[in-house]
């Protein structure tokens, strides 16, 4: 199995597309290779594209006047990722996205996703399969940040993404739990003496 055969059975994964569909895509698509620390969504931005992760990770953050960062979210293969509010309101972007390693990724024309979403109704059945398994893993961070301790949500994220201190900066992981640096030590010691 090439590689655009894995990227097709990911869709078909969602919702059954045909050869003709993914064709149709793959023209409204370009396939993108990034260097860790690319911004490839900026501050007030006004976007255009949604993105199909195939390799590394992507973080999507708030930058803060002061310049302090807020992570919001970190995307693994196989994710989509984009600025979906901006999209929709075709508004600048409030939130940024960057590549935390060496990236590989297609690179989707937004609008004219849409326009081919009008187009096929099978296409349209996977957009919206796609935003139900967007909106889930929305809701479960929302109820993760309510409910959890940062205790919890460390080994929460840890449970997401088994080898995050390996990949990630400490200091990019206590932004996504919403703690400091010295607070995320101090709770891996008390792990690891447990």
């Amino acid at each position: 199995m090439n590689q655009t055969d894995s990227h097709t059975n990911f869709l078909n994964s969602f919702s059954n597309i045909s050869e003709d569909i993914i064709e149709e895509l793959l023209k409204i698509s370009e396939f993108k290779t990034l260097k860790a620390g690319k911004q490839i969504v900026k501050l007030n931005e006004a976007p255009s594209k949604i993105y199909m992760l195939v390799s590394g990770i992507v973080r999507c953050y708030l930058s803060t006047e002061s310049g302090k960062e807020f992570n919001k979210n970190f995307y693994m293969p196989l994710s989509f990722l984009g600025p979906l509010t901006a999209l929709i309101q075709k508004k600048p972007s409030l939130f940024m996205f960057e590549t935390l390693e060496d990236s590989e990724m297609y690179e989707v024309d937004y609008y004219k996703l849409m326009k081919l979403c009008e187009k096929h109704k099978s296409l349209n059945m996977l957009y919206s399969k796609v935003l139900e398994s967007i909106y889930v893993l929305y809701e479960k961070r929302l109820v993760e940040l309510i409910s959890l301790d940062a205790k919890q949500r460390y080994t929460e994220l840890q449970k997401q993404i088994p080898n995050v201190d390996a990949l990630m900066p400490q200091y990019h992981i206590a932004s996504y739990l919403g703690i400091t640096a010295v607070q995320l030590s101090r709770i891996r010691k008390k792990i690891d003496k447990n």
